[in-house]
């Protein structure tokens, strides 16, 4: 039976015998699109015998309670725990550029002290019978428990969630600076980048958080890897063979176990596989909607979990949608407009009536996998671009921030499943875009390149493959 407690405590499924397993700890950056996949890696770690508890700061743990029925865990051996995050905001607040400055401080100078604790806690038979910490795994943007790990002897990993050639881009940033190459030029935007190790064909403007002239937080963080156990990266060998090579040069342990969800679908516990921490309640219609439509007959559209517009944009891409006739799935979160509550002028709403359907949220997985489905219009997130991949959907590749513009350029020059589409929105082109995608000759060699990369993401993830291998080295080596 679930036990909840407030802040501070934990919701516990405790089973005999925890005491005698390997004793994991996971502990996430606070964004949505940090949370799944690390999620996902815990699973993995369960499966694989580990007793479980993920961590999670105070403000999203209770937007979970509220959010998520599928949060509470009922799994033996897996449970959640939260601790104080001194963030200023109320559990209703939505995410703004200036919460993640909040949140990027807050997991700096606030963190620490408070997760140290609850290390200690745990190690201290905190009444759940556990057994002691065996290893911390954090998200590779918080730096602080590997300072943990390392104060009570454990291997301490970080977690990168985002894509390798995000990676080592990102890690180039101050050398860039240094030549007068950030903050960003428009004249420059278009100049290849030559000298990156491992990093082929992609122009300054594809570099993460290149226009924006200080951005510390990130690269201070990383540069504490270096001190780390290993760095675990949701990727496959062959998708980013080139720089990921070159990472293993930098770093000496290396793990890649990507794609995550196709590892996980390989596991038989459906109990551990509910488990879900979705800061939005999903919208089980979107389903229930795609069930009526035919056949790669629909356009998903969503800008992940933390990417906002400009009205003018929004008003733009839906023109756009709409004039394109193509059936759509449209996820239109409350903070995607800038300063204001997202919504469409009253002519539109009259034109999408009966030939498409908005949401606040959804089971992204689910949708793409759907067989309605047959093309994405997306941000480019690294977990929308490998739930594309494996769902055999190409994409549509509009790009907000960070990393999304690394992985906009590798699906569209590298990989060949994307179309890129200007920052600048208009209908027209949003029109055209979309129509190409869902009907044209260019959006049939874009499945068909999809499909090939699925095979291999597949037999990365197979009993032997390079992803599953891999994983149970980063499983037997946290063992000793």
């Amino acid at each position: 039976m679930a036990n909840l407690a407030a802040a501070g405590g934990s919701i516990n499924a405790t089973g005999s015998g925890n005491s005698n397993k390997p004793h994991a700890v996971f502990i996430p950056f606070p964004l949505q699109g940090h949370i799944t996949p690390l999620l996902k890696l815990a699973k993995l770690f369960h499966h694989r015998g580990f007793q479980i508890t993920f961590v999670n700061a105070a403000f999203i743990h209770r937007r979970l309670l509220k959010s998520s029925a599928a949060f509470i865990s009922s799994v033996a051996g897996f449970r959640f725990k939260t601790m104080p995050d001194s963030l200023p905001f109320g559990d209703d607040e939505e995410l703004s550029p200036q919460l993640l400055f909040s949140i990027c401080q807050a997991s700096r100078y606030n963190f620490l002290l408070p997760f140290r604790q609850l290390i200690s806690k745990l190690n201290d038979d905190d009444g759940s019978a556990a057994a002691p910490v065996t290893c911390i795994v954090s998200d590779a943007l918080m730096a602080f428990p590997i300072t943990v790990a390392q104060e009570i002897g454990v291997p301490g990993f970080l977690f990168w969630p985002n894509s390798a050639c995000g990676f080592m881009s990102m890690k180039h940033y101050n050398l860039l600076k240094q030549r007068s190459l950030i903050p960003l030029k428009d004249e420059l935007a278009d100049t290849i980048v030559d000298w990156i190790p491992g990093l082929k064909d992609i122009r300054l403007k594809d570099i993460p958080f290149v226009e924006i002239d200080n951005c510390d937080f990130p690269m201070r963080e990383m540069e504490e890897a270096y001190k780390a156990s290993g760095i675990i990266f949701n990727t496959f060998d062959i998708l980013e063979q080139d720089v990921l090579d070159a990472i293993s040069a930098m770093f000496p342990h290396v793990y890649t176990v990507g794609p995550l969800q196709l590892l996980l679908n390989s596991t038989s516990d459906d109990g551990l596989k509910s488990i879900s921490c979705s800061l939005w309640e999903e919208e089980s219609e979107c389903l229930q909607w795609l069930n009526s439509m035919k056949p790669n007959s629909v356009v998903y559209i969503s800008f992940g979990s933390v990417a906002v517009m400009e009205p003018q944009q929004l008003t733009e891409f839906a023109w756009g949608i709409v004039n394109s006739n193509q059936p759509f799935l449209w996820i239109i979160r409350p903070n995607l407009v800038m300063g204001e509550a997202a919504a469409l002028p009253p002519e539109l709403l009259e034109k999408i009536e009966g030939r498409g359907m908005i949401a606040k949220w959804c089971q992204q997985e689910q949708v793409l996998k759907h067989p309605s489905v047959g093309g994405f219009l997306t941000h480019c997130g690294w977990n929308s671009t490998l739930d594309s991949l494996c769902a055999e959907v190409p994409i549509l590749c509009w790009p907000w921030l960070g990393d999304q513009c690394i992985n906009r350029r590798y699906s569209c020059t590298h990989w060949g499943i994307g179309i890129e589409m200007n920052k600048d929105v208009k209908r027209d082109e949003v029109e055209k875009l979309v129509r190409n995608l869902m009907e044209g000759d260019q959006g049939k060699e874009l499945k068909k390149k999809i499909m090939e990369w699925k095979k291999l993401a597949a037999e990365a993830t197979s009993d032997g493959g390079s992803s599953f291998m891999n994983l149970e080295k980063l499983v037997n080596e946290v063992l000793g």
